[in-house]
């Protein structure tokens, strides 16, 4: 048996896919879950219950590690319930670094996103650099990976964009994205998704990787695209037919989060902002480095489309 992993989030989305692959490759896993389930198989996968914030958890998961994976993250705050950005993004991130410090875990691989940068327009990408920070300075041995949108079968995003395909979720009668200009019709961010598995196979890589330690790679799929394109590729794998695809103007979306209750909007101002901005990367590096190239969107959602509920 391999060395043992500690991952954080591992009843998520992404901690799910890591796990998986962690485990295909004969490594153990202690996952800290806050919520959610996580299958077990008692010495192999252990589960930590806590939180960022549970010391005693964080030191007992660490136990017998060699690497940390985290990946915690939100796209939504609630305050009311202490889950801001920054808490979880940064004040978060620090306790983990800081346990591995004091437990001896040298090896520490982060999950930050695609656009993260000093001087970022949204407090999503601002607190996620303020951890990538926090991490460089820590002298530990440090990956640091940006995806783009992840996409699978599993995720909130897919399941949203096969509502919206199939007609069964607002605003029912196209699919929509954020579009620049008066009217909407400005033009729209460029994505390049990536498909979860490719994420959860990069982070394991790196484990083993002396190149990879001490870099941050944007990871980020094949195929580039605007929010339509990405849409109409999604209508047709899903619902096996196209839908229409129509722009929200970004303004008025950004104006309606200042005057609508936080909650009662399907979307937040962060994502408009993000939703504008282009989420593509140059992945010449990680290829070199790593020797393989993220699939494209078009070919992974064929493979998964019937699946999502």
């Amino acid at each position: 048996m391999k060395d043992r992993v500690f991952v954080t989030g591992g009843s998520g989305f992404v901690g799910s896919a890591v796990i998986a692959e962690l485990l295909s490759r004969d490594r153990c896993v202690n996952a800290l879950t806050h919520r959610g389930k996580l299958k077990a198989d008692g010495s192999r996968a252990r589960v930590i219950a806590g939180d960022l914030f549970n010391t005693a958890a964080l030191d007992e998961g660490m136990r017998d590690c060699q690497t940390v994976i985290h990946l915690v993250g939100i796209i939504r705050e609630r305050p009311s319930e202490g889950i801001t950005f920054e808490r979880t993004h940064y004040e978060g991130a620090k306790n983990v670094i800081e346990a591995a410090k004091r437990n001896g875990v040298r090896r520490f691989i982060l999950m930050s996103a695609l656009g993260t940068r000093p001087g970022a327009v949204s407090r999503y990408h601002r607190t996620k650099y303020q951890a990538e920070q926090h991490l460089m300075r820590s002298g530990l041995d440090w990956t640091i990976f940006r995806p783009s949108l992840i996409h699978g079968p599993g995720g909130e995003f897919m399941q949203m964009e096969a509502g919206w395909a199939r007609g069964r979720k607002p605003p029912f009668l196209f699919m929509p994205y954020f579009g620049g200009g008066l009217l909407g019709r400005a033009g729209a961010g460029q994505v390049q998704p990536v498909h979860v598995t490719d994420v959860a196979r990069a982070f394991v890589d790196a484990m083993d990787n002396s190149k990879a330690v001490g870099e941050i790679y944007p990871i980020a799929g094949s195929q580039r695209l605007t929010w339509p394109q990405m849409h109409r590729i999604a209508a047709r794998a899903i619902a096996g037919k196209s839908r229409p695809v129509l722009a929200i103007p970004a303004w008025y979306a950004k104006a309606l989060t200042y005057v609508v209750p936080p909650g009662l909007l399907p979307f937040n101002r962060d994502q408009v902002i993000m939703g504008r901005e282009d989420s593509i990367a140059d992945g010449s590096k990680f290829i070199a480095d790593f020797g393989w190239e993220p699939a494209g969107f078009e070919q992974t959602i064929v493979q998964y489309a019937q699946q999502i509920e």
